[in-house]
C-alpha cells in the first residue's frame, strides 16, 4: 500500500524536523508531504532539510485549504491511501502504522485517531467541545464519530478522489466536512485510540469565529445533495 502522509503546517520550523524524522521512523515506507500554509518562519526550508517534499501557499489560507492541496497531490500521484496529521508534534507518528492497519477492516474506509477515552491534559472546554460538536457531525454523516474534531487520521483514496472537488470549507471546519460528505456517500467511518498530546506551540483556532464557521458548515449540510 503507498501510504501519503500530509502535514499541513505553519510556522512550526522548530517542531517539524523531528516530526518529519519520527514519521521516517514510525513509517519508513510512507512518503512525506509537508504543505506549509503561509509561514513567516523557516518552516519549508526545515521540512526539505529533515527529508519531507514540500509544497507551498505564497500566503495562510487555512488548514482546510493546506489539506486539499494535500489530497489533490495524493490523487494525482496515485496513492492508496492518506494519513493526515499536524506538525506541531501533538499527534504520534509511532501510530502510523495502527491507522494503515485499521484502514479497510470491516469496511472501514475513514479512520479517526480518538482522544476521547483518556482527555489527560484537554481543557475542560475543548472536552465539552469536542463531544458536542461529534454528536452534531455524527448526525449530519450517519454514523458514530468519537471525536470529529481530530485531525489525525487516514482515509483510503476512494474517500480522497470522491470528495477532494467537494470541499467547499477552507479552515478548521474542513476537518468536519470531510467526515460529513464522507459518511454522506456511504464509506464506513471507524476510530483508534489516540494518545492526547499538548505542545507550547501558538494555536491558530479563534473559539468565536471558528465556531461560526462550523454552525454555517452544519446548516448548508442540510442542503448537501
Amino acid at each position: 500500500m503507498r501510504v501519503l502522509v500530509v502535514v499541513p503546517c505553519r510556522n512550526v520550523e522548530e517542531a517539524i524536523p523531528e516530526v518529519v524524522a519520527r514519521i521516517a521512523g514510525a513509517a519508513p515506507d510512507a512518503d512525506v508531504l509537508v504543505v506549509n500554509d503561509g509561514s513567516a518562519d523557516g518552516t519549508a526550508a526545515a521540512a526539505r532539510t529533515a527529508g519531507a517534499t514540500v509544497v507551498e501557499h505564497p500566503r495562510n489560507l487555512g488548514k482546510g485549504a493546506a489539506l486539499k492541496t494535500g489530497f489533490r497531490y495524493a490523487v494525482d500521484h496515485d496513492y492508496d491511501a492518506v494519513v493526515t496529521m499536524d506538525g506541531d508534534g501533538q499527534h504520534d507518528p509511532a501510530a502510523i502504522p495502527e491507522f494503515v492497519e485499521a484502514l479497510g477492516r470491516d469496511g472501514i474506509d475513514v479512520v479517526v485517531g480518538s482522544r476521547m477515552h483518556a482527555v489527560g491534559e484537554m481543557p475542560g472546554i475543548r472536552v465539552w467541545t469536542n463531544r458536542t460538536t461529534s454528536r452534531v457531525v455524527s448526525r449530519l454523516a450517519g454514523t458514530q464519530i468519537k471525536d470529529s474534531q481530530s485531525g489525525y487520521r487516514i482515509l483510503s483514496a476512494g474517500v480522497v478522489r470522491a470528495i477532494v472537488d467537494s470541499l467547499v470549507t477552507s479552515r478548521y471546519d474542513t476537518e468536519s466536512e470531510i467526515l460529513i460528505r464522507a459518511g454522506r456517500r456511504g464509506y464506513g467511518i471507524g476510530s483508534i485510540e489516540i494518545e492526547s498530546i499538548y505542545t507550547d506551540g501558538v494555536s491558530y483556532i479563534n473559539p468565536f469565529v471558528d465556531t461560526l464557521r462550523f454552525l454555517r458548515l452544519v446548516f448548508s449540510s442540510l442542503f448537501w445533495r
